[in-house]
């Protein structure tokens, strides 16, 4: 015959209290009773290793954390039954039936309270749920999970009392909680909803002169405390005492199986619910007037705002949906609140308002027939005669609404099914629904996405808020502080109402402190606002979500990179997971507004967001596991970029033969589909170029991706970037001792000074590129550089020395056997020849450069050639081959992409068309040159209007920059 189990009771409403057959168990240490509390608060659910450790730890960064987790385990296993705590793959359960838990009891007791009509019976059962408390909940705990919990249990507790009281003053008891209500009230003196029920316990109690006393001390302390007005409810209750409405009175004793206190059939109650509105609100013209035509059903025509569809109107006898979703901080509820204060005389039968908790920290999703409850009893049905099922409930609140014009604000709302049973029946009737979610499947909805505001709009809301004065004082710095809170209106609050905490700080010293990208988010905090709590309810929905897994994984994971945006291939890669399985985490982030989307199979994620997810990424993922990940994703970057290199220009293999991605990288057929990646993903790749030079211990792949997207950018004429990268990346070079990467990043700096006329600086790195080229023993790679360098000297006016440098590399190719490389060689020297009038010889050697060409079948170098050739014909006087000559040129280099070459062939075009005397076609041909030099950002509008200013214009300085 077995044992009996013993008996274990563990109670978190009031300090931690465990007993075992009774008797009480002493638990030593905190963190013994932080595990315990965290496992008890998710009994019969397996709480991670991770998240406990995280979450009891504090996120300390403590290497021995999971063995320190095993001993506290270990302990109490010793103060406990051994079947309590069971180890499960992945972390712990706590083994206990839920009545052996104070908070489970507390939760059922409410719920049978909620669910039955005889309001003696529901008071009994909100009293023996509140007798369960000994104190607050969790007391003397300070982790920021326990004091999430407790906050969430405290709220719980509030609303079950104030329930309570409801049903008391329904019942005529109104005497007794007088005494009850003020406690309550002192101790809670922002709560709305105990004042209300304390001004109409006064009023029943014939002390009408004392309610409308409180209202207005009740408007005093919002004022001071929150400079706001008291809400709809409160406001609507002073009116109704000071006229003596009559439906403030509790209604007599109908005899023997009535339900005491319930209203008369005939009294209409017209509820007015809307939060007070927001003296701050700001902006949003153009989605104000797009939700007054949803509400009134009108068409607002074709135009659509941000990414939402038309407004085609609510179809006759529906009912008007206006659904605004986006992530959290956006200002959605503000919006809402704004526009719903705005419309609301156009519903006669009142407005209500639920706060549904889709997104609130601590707080679960609310129960739709808990809702009907709350809605139902504000249209004027009494508590007791609420129906207990969803079926019943939903019929009686279609019935209330069918007949009347009422205006619904659901906040917060977590989906759609959360939403269906709370859309009232009447035609006359509207709803604005919030959610973090696109409530894509609520039907007869018109859909608005909330995007952040702009750089004008952000500063005007912190400058109505702190204050315009300080604004006009700083007006650079309050546009730093809009910046760095990304139009994020609660960052914007939140930044306002610190500067409001302190009148000694300035917008610079705030400005200073959010520049801090790993303080930011600490910033961002103050009172009980935070732009991380708001972005941690999202991640915790998903976490909580079975199908959530992979989406919490990756939005952490993304968090790591700089990059911004972000695509299915390169999430693929950084993950290590197929494309499908990326693409499906994507859009369950993109679904939970944890990104935005940022074009066709593209993503971005908000600056703070990043910011909260890098903070997560470091508690959920060990470093090896991270730095493994950001490697991924480097080494996907790199290959496309090596591909897109070697499409548009195949000489550009020697220099990246060293360099080979870990990832296969996107497929690329051509050119054309190079250049197109090339410019779409342009950011992504300076950013992830950037970041991998900040890692200190991979130096080949820092160098590797900046060589690989040289060449792709150089086409898009992005000189500065490349130089500004590659001295970074040479120091990487220098550091790590590799000579030959020296020899590369060297050389590359220098040709791109050159393009950049900095002709003496280009010279210096492509001399100490042969110097390194030589110690490193690479005599393939000097004859690049000595093309290069022959340029430069040729530039310089250094013939002699151009022409030798030529030589040396044209000689090297010849021993190489390398014909693309020796054609190069003696297009250079064709030009050099040119600059010194020998054009007998410039022609003869473009000729034998271009028959090069058109063996090995490359349209850029061909095009290059020809207009080599073109420039000694013209030199030569030979005007009618130098103008065919040039048309060949842009035929080809504007087939292959090669827009600067085109520009600089289109520009000797028209100087030849000049020299023909047609002049129409000259400036036709200067001015696409110019507008192509404008494009690729090699020339200012301002540049290019004094050059058509001029009778004969000068050569533009980046043509005068290549030889």
């Amino acid at each position: 015959m077995g044992q009996l189990r013993m008996s274990v009771e563990i109670n978190l409403l009031g300090p931690l209290e465990v007993t075992v057959d009774g008797a009480p168990v002493r638990l030593a240490g905190a963190r013994r009773v932080g595990v315990l509390a965290r496992l008890a608060l998710s009994a019969g659910q397996v709480v991670s290793s991770e998240r406990m450790a995280a979450d009891v730890w504090d996120g300390s960064p403590v290497s021995t954390v999971g063995k320190q987790l095993h001993i506290v385990i270990s302990k109490l296993r010793e103060a406990l039954p051994g079947h309590v705590i069971a180890t499960v793959p992945g972390g712990y359960r706590l083994d206990l039936p839920p009545e052996s838990l104070d908070v489970h009891r507390f939760s059922q007791l409410t719920r049978r309270a909620r669910a039955t009509r005889d309001a003696p019976t529901a008071i009994g059962l909100y009293e023996r749920a509140l007798a369960l408390w000994r104190g607050e909940a969790l007391h003397g705990m300070g982790e920021v999970w326990a004091r999430i919990e407790a906050a969430r249990l405290e709220q719980e507790r509030l609303t079950v009392l104030e329930d309570c009281v409801d049903l008391r003053l329904s019942t005529g008891d109104h005497h007794a909680v007088l005494s009850e209500l003020t406690v309550h009230v002192e101790a809670h003196p922002l709560r709305e909803r105990p004042r209300a029920q304390l001004m109409l316990a006064l009023y029943r109690a014939a002390r009408p002169a004392e309610a409308l006393a409180l209202y207005q001390e009740t408007r005093r302390a919002m004022a001071d405390e929150l400079g706001i007005e008291p809400g709809a409810e409160l406001r609507r209750l002073q009116r109704a005492v000071l006229a003596g409405d009559p439906a403030l009175d509790l209604a007599p004793d109908l005899g023997p199986g009535s339900d005491s206190g319930r209203r008369p059939a005939d009294v209409r109650v017209v509820p007015a619910e809307l939060p007070a509105d927001t003296p701050a609100f700001t902006a949003r013209t153009a989605e104000i007037t797009w939700l007054d035509k949803v509400l009134t059903g009108v068409t607002p025509g074709s135009r659509a705002l941000s990414d939402a569809a038309p407004v085609s109107g609510a179809a006759p006898g529906s009912v008007a949906i206006a659904a605004i979703d986006g992530p959290g901080g956006i200002g959605k509820s503000a919006l809402a609140i704004h526009a719903a204060h705005a419309a609301v005389d156009r519903f006669p039968d009142g407005a209500l308002y639920v706060d549904l908790h889709g997104a609130t920290a601590g707080l679960p999703p609310a129960d739709p027939l808990q809702v009907l409850g709350r809605l139902l009893r504000s249209l004027g049905v009494d508590a007791a005669a609420v129906p207990s099922t969803m079926e019943e409930a939903t019929a009686n609140y279609r019935s209330i609404t069918a007949t009347r014009k009422v205006l619904v604000l659901l906040d917060n709302a977590l989906d759609a099914s959360q939403v269906r049973p709370l859309v009232p029946a009447g035609p006359g009737c509207a709803v604005i629904v919030t959610s973090r979610r696109r409530l894509a499947s609520l039907d007869g909805a018109e859909h608005l996405h909330l995007t952040g505001l702009d750089d004008h709009d952000a500063t005007a809301l912190l400058a109505r808020i702190t204050g315009g004065r300080r604004v006009q004082a700083e007006p650079a710095d309050a546009d730093r502080i809009a910046a760095l809170c990304g139009g994020l209106p609660l960052a914007l609050r939140i930044s306002a109402a610190r500067l409001a905490a302190r009148p000694d700080w300035t917008l610079s010293y705030l400005a200073g402190r959010l520049a801090d990208a790993t303080g930011r988010l600490d910033v961002l905090s103050h009172a009980d606002l935070a732009v991380r709590t708001a972005i941690a309810v999202s991640h915790h929905h998903l976490r909580e979500e079975p199908a959530g897994q992979d989406a919490s994984r990756l939005f952490t994971l993304l968090g790591l990179l700089d990059t911004p945006t972000h695509t299915t291939a390169a999430t693929a890669a950084l993950t290590d997971w197929p494309a499908h399985r990326a693409e499906a985490a994507l859009d369950r982030l993109l679904d939970a507004r944890l990104l935005e989307p940022a074009g066709l199979d593209r993503y971005r994620m908000h600056d703070l967001i990043r910011l909260y997810a890098r903070e997560q990424a470091v508690l959920d993922h060990p470093e090896p596991e991270r730095r493994a990940a950001v490697r991924r994703a480097f080494h996907h970057y790199l290959a496309g970029a090596k591909s897109a290199s070697l499409l548009l220009d195949p000489s550009s293999a020697h220099a990246l033969a060293d360099y080979d991605g870990d990832r296969p990288g996107v497929a690329l057929a051509t050119a054309q589909e190079a250049d197109l990646w090339t410019e779409q993903e342009s950011d992504n790749l300076l950013a992830a170029a950037y970041q991998a030079a900040s890692i200190q211990d991979d130096p080949r792949t820092a160098i590797g991706l900046a060589c690989a997207l040289y060449w792709p950018f150089v086409r898009r004429c992005l000189h500065r970037e490349l130089i500004d990268l590659h001295t970074r990346t040479l120091e990487i070079a220098v550091a790590s001792g590799d000579l030959a990467a020296q020899g590369l990043e060297h050389h590359l700096l220098g040709d791109r000074n050159q393009a950049m006329g900095r002709f003496s600086v280009s010279a210096e790195h492509l001399e100490q590129a042969l110097v390194c080229w030589k110690q490193a023993d690479r005599p393939r790679r000097m004859m690049s550089t000595y093309n290069g360098l022959g340029i430069t000297y040729a530039q310089l006016r250094r013939y002699d020395d151009a022409l030798a440098a030529m030589e040396n590399g044209q000689a090297l190719a010849e021993a190489g056997a390398l014909p693309d490389l020796r054609a190069i060689f003696l297009s250079n020297r064709a030009v050099i020849y040119d600059k010194l009038g020998r054009l007998d010889e410039a022609i003869a050697t473009a000729r034998a450069s271009l028959a090069i060409w058109q063996e090995l079948d490359n349209p850029a170098r061909k095009g290059l050639a020809y207009d080599t050739l073109a420039h000694a014909h013209r030199s030569a006087g030979q005007l009618g081959e130098a103008e065919s000559a040039y048309r060949q040129a842009i035929t080809l280099q504007q087939e292959s992409g090669h827009h600067f070459g085109v520009a600089t062939s289109a520009w000797g075009l028209g100087q030849t068309c000049h020299d023909l005397g047609r002049q129409d076609e000259a400036w036709t041909w200067w001015r696409r040159s110019l507008d192509l030099l404008h494009d690729v950002g090699l020339l200012t509008r301002e540049q290019v209007d004094q050059h058509l200013a001029q009778t004969v214009p000068d050569t533009p300085a980046p043509i005068l920059n290549v030889l």
